[in-house]
C-alpha cells in the first residue's frame, strides 16, 4: 500500500513546488485583488446603510451579520478613523 502512496506523495510535492514557482511572485498581487473584491462586496452589502440606494437590499440584508465583523477593518483601510454609520459604531 505504501508503494502506491509514495508516487502520489511525490506528485503532490511536485504540484506544490510548481504552484509556488508560478504563483509565488504574484502572491501579493493576488492577495491585493482578493482584498479589493472583498471590499467591493462589503460596500455592495452595506450600500443601503451607507446611503446608497440598493435595488437588491432585500437579498443583501441577510448578509449583514456576516460582514459586520469585517466592517471595522474595512473603514480603517478606507482611511476613516471612525465608523461612517451613525447607528453602528464598531470602535
Amino acid at each position: 500500500m505504501q508503494d502506491s502512496d509514495q508516487p502520489r506523495s511525490r506528485l503532490s510535492q511536485v504540484a506544490a513546488g510548481l504552484r509556488d514557482f508560478y504563483s509565488g511572485p504574484y502572491r501579493r498581487t493576488f492577495a491585493r485583488a482578493q482584498q479589493d473584491e472583498d471590499d467591493l462586496f462589503l460596500v455592495i452589502v452595506m450600500a443601503e446603510a451607507l446611503g446608497v440606494p440598493n435595488p437588491v437590499s432585500y437579498y443583501t440584508v441577510e448578509l449583514l451579520p456576516v460582514v459586520y465583523d469585517q466592517f471595522h477593518d474595512w473603514h480603517r483601510r478606507m482611511g476613516l478613523d471612525r465608523s461612517p454609520l451613525d447607528h453602528f459604531s464598531c470602535c
